[in-house]
């Protein structure tokens, strides 16, 4: 698609807003309004329907506040590096119990004070294991939440663990109760609020035009101060040409990770666009599953071998194809740990590309091309596996097909399963897969992040694959509630996870973003990188 119809098509006309030609021209006109070329359609950017869906979660981020945010550092441990937002202030009453004060100033956008009520609202939904598993994961040690009045909230919690601040912060921000309470949890998703979200942050929703266009405003009245950048559009391009399209043609003034375009000297010559690092949150890999896909509870017949796995891990050179895919400061780690994450804990050694071991370990456990055809088989079954990718990732496709071409030359025959994003999630949550291409957006603190998906207790939510490793279990339990932060114990954690295999990971990504040259104080957060928008500043 042409970056001339992309943008006919992103800035469609309504009868409720302006047409195609006069946006485009006031935009054009307008420095305050920022245009993001976006890889993905936020389709539900509410809280507690993220679901490890970074475009959902980075546009929410705009629209609603936590009670704090995770300052500079991104220390998860205690509460001394975060910053004040919805609640201005707080204290510990004792090991178990957190107190929060919300500030008067903040509002809704329909006018009513965000009070404790919303808080409440959003973590107990957050807790409810039946709307969001992956969410209630990571606040399972929150034992109650109340209201102690209009503005003050009381989080108590199971045991004394280092990041229970974070916990009671960051995965499930405020509600508006008042709005919220008489719908369904359950229909939450498909109710108007979704399609027309009331938030509390620093810009108000105007209106998504599906896989096209998400546009905010500036609230005017923002608590904390109007932002100086009056507008966001973000214009939706699932195809990595179309974005470069966007940026080449001057539609957009910014993107993320530009090394994921072809040939991305042309971003990198444009003197309007300065570009930002960013080490980020981000983990792609190819998931193992440990099942039989045509029967759960019985392991997979292939990948249920460790050895197999490993081999799998050893027979690609990964860090070539994730760096021909993401740029020169892509990392193949061993274990899933995100650059974010690797800073503040010890990893594993990542195993080398080495094709011999490979070879030896699968010959090993009997996988020999008996009949000659090319494919190596065990007891008459080819060594055949899918791979699905979602539709519409270029980025995971590219790395499929590299993915493909090494395993073949060692007699892996690979069938690269290109499929439709909704059916992808449906074939995934079911287990009706051998490999998957899987993409996670990590949080800050190892406990939630690693339990989420490397854990037993992950299984059913994000833990697709099936990989539970009870010692695993134990280390996180017992890192987490180490009021020291477990160093030690997070190290020997991910050893175990890396000596399994459970994966095949592939790229920690540090991401290096573009933005046009007239924004300043430019802050891009690995956590969510657009949130910060609302502080930045137009020359």
């Amino acid at each position: 698609m042409t970056a001339h119809r992309l943008l006919a098509a992103a800035l469609v006309a309504s009868a409720l807003v302006p047409s195609a030609g006069s946006l485009a021209a006031q935009a054009a006109r307008d420095p305050a309004t920022l245009t993001i070329a976006y890889p993905r359609d936020p389709s539900s950017p509410v809280p507690t329907l993220w679901r490890g869906d970074a475009s959902n979660r980075e546009v929410s981020d705009l629209m609603f506040l936590r009670l704090a945010d995770l300052g500079p550092e991104l220390t998860t441990v205690g509460d001394k590096g975060f910053l004040p937002r919805l609640a201005r202030r707080w204290e510990r009453r004792d090991p178990v119990t957190l107190v929060f004060e919300l500030d008067p100033r903040a509002r809704w956008q329909d006018g009513r004070p965000v009070v404790a009520a919303d808080v409440v609202f959003a973590l107990e939904r957050g807790r409810n294991a039946k709307l969001s598993p992956q969410t209630a994961t990571a606040l399972q040690r929150i034992r109650s939440v109340a209201a102690d009045g209009p503005r003050r909230v009381v989080v108590t919690f199971t045991e004394a663990y280092a990041e229970q601040f974070f916990d009671a912060t960051y995965h499930a921000p405020p509600l508006p109760a008042h709005l919220l309470a008489s719908i369904p949890p359950e229909s939450l998703a498909t109710s108007s609020f979704v399609t027309n979200p009331v938030g509390n942050g620093p810009y108000r929703f105007v209106r998504r035009v599906p896989d096209q266009v998400v546009e905010l405003a500036a609230d005017s009245t923002f608590f904390l101060g109007r932002p100086k950048v009056k507008r966001v559009l973000f214009l939706v391009a699932n195809d990595a040409e179309a974005r470069v399209n966007l940026l080449l043609s001057g539609t957009a003034d910014a993107s993320d990770n530009v090394y994921s375009f072809n040939n991305p000297a042309r971003i990198e010559q444009l003197p309007r666009l300065q570009r930002y690092p960013v080490p980020g949150l981000n983990l792609v890999f190819v998931g193992i599953n440990h099942r039989d896909p045509a029967d759960t509870s019985r392991p997979h017949p292939i990948l249920g071998d460790p050895v197999v796995r490993r081999a799998l891990v050893l027979a690609a050179d990964r860090q070539l194809i994730a760096r021909s895919v993401y740029g020169p400061f892509a990392t193949s780690p061993a274990a899933p740990l995100s650059p974010i994450l690797g800073r503040s804990l010890d990893a594993p050694p990542s195993p080398p590309w080495d094709t011999a071991t490979a070879v030896r370990l699968l010959a090993s456990r009997g996988w020999i091309d008996h009949d000659g055809d090319g494919i190596r088989d065990k007891d008459g079954r080819p060594l055949r596996l899918s791979l699905l990718v979602p539709a519409n990732v270029a980025s995971r496709l590219t790395m499929a097909t590299r993915l493909q071409e090494a395993y073949r030359g060692l007699g892996i025959a690979i069938t690269v399963d290109q499929i439709d994003r909704a059916i992808f999630s449906e074939r995934r949550l079911a287990g009706k897969f051998d490999l998957e291409f899987d993409g996670l957006l990590q949080d800050p603190a190892p406990g939630s992040s690693l339990s989420q998906s490397w854990s037993c207790m992950g299984i059913g939510g994000s833990n697709v694959f099936h990989y539970c490793n009870p010692a695993v279990d134990s280390l996180i339990a017992r890192a987490t509630v180490t009021l020291s932060g477990g160093r030690d114990l997070w190290r020997e954690a991910l050893r175990r996870i890396a000596d399994d295999y459970p994966a095949i990971f592939m790229a920690a990504l540090v991401n290096t973003f573009a933005v046009d040259r007239r924004f300043q104080r430019v802050q891009l957060p690995p956590a969510s990188p657009w949130s910060a928008v609302w502080e930045w500043e137009v020359k």
